[in-house]
C-alpha cells in the first residue's frame, strides 16, 4: 500500500510539472505524506522544478512502412524451413454445442493462425463427407436434427496436408409441432 501511495505521489508530481500547476503537500495524522493539486488546510505549496527535456511525438508510419517494420521484427523463415500453421480451430459451432431450430442451415467459422496463405485451401468434412467450401466462414445446407461431427483441414496447392482440427461434435434440435 505504501509503494502505491509513493507511485501516486510521483505521478502527481510529474503531472503537475507537465501542466505547470501548483502542487500541495501535507502529512495526515498517521504520518502518511499526501500530494494534491488542490489546496487544503495545513498543506504547503511545493515549488516544482521546470522540466528541461521535451518530448516530440513521432508521426505515425505509413501503413506499408509499418507492415515492413513488423515483418522485420518477426523472425524470417529460412529457405530450408517449411511454412506451417500454428493453429486451426472452429469458432462456430463450438464443441458439444446444441443448436436449436437452424432450419437445416449451419453457419461455420474457422480461426487460423497465421492467416490463410494464397493458394492454400480449406477442406471440411461434415459427418465424414467432404464438403465444398471457400474461405474460413461458410454455410452448410441440409444439417438436420441429431448428432453431427465436423472436421477441417488446410492443404497446400499440391494437396499436401498442412494442419487439421480435432473432430468437433455438436447437436441439432428441432422444436416439434407435435409437442407444443
Amino acid at each position: 500500500m505504501h509503494k502505491f501511495r509513493i507511485l501516486v505521489a510521483g505521478c502527481l508530481l510529474l503531472a503537475g510539472a507537465a501542466s505547470a500547476q501548483k502542487v500541495y503537500k501535507w502529512v495526515d495524522e498517521d504520518g502518511v505524506v499526501h500530494y494534491s493539486d488542490q489546496p487544503r488546510p495545513g498543506a504547503e505549496e511545493i515549488e516544482l522544478p521546470r522540466s528541461r527535456s521535451t518530448v516530440s511525438p513521432r508521426p505515425p508510419a505509413p501503413a506499408s512502412a509499418a507492415a515492413a517494420s513488423r515483418a522485420a521484427e518477426e523472425p524470417a523463415a529460412s529457405a530450408n524451413e517449411p511454412f506451417s500453421y500454428e493453429s486451426l480451430s472452429f469458432s462456430s459451432p463450438t464443441a458439444e454445442e446444441t443448436l436449436w431450430n437452424i432450419g437445416g442451415t449451419l453457419s461455420v467459422s474457422l480461426n487460423v493462425q497465421p492467416s490463410l496463405r494464397s493458394g492454400d485451401r480449406v477442406r471440411v468434412y461434415f459427418d465424414g463427407e467432404q464438403q465444398q467450401v471457400s474461405g474460413l466462414s461458410f454455410q452448410l445446407e441440409e444439417v438436420w436434427r441429431g448428432t453431427h461431427n465436423l472436421q477441417a483441414e488446410i492443404v497446400d496447392r499440391n494437396g499436401q496436408l498442412m494442419i487439421r482440427t480435432e473432430p468437433l461434435r455438436f447437436y441439432v434440435q428441432q422444436t416439434s409441432i407435435l409437442n407444443p
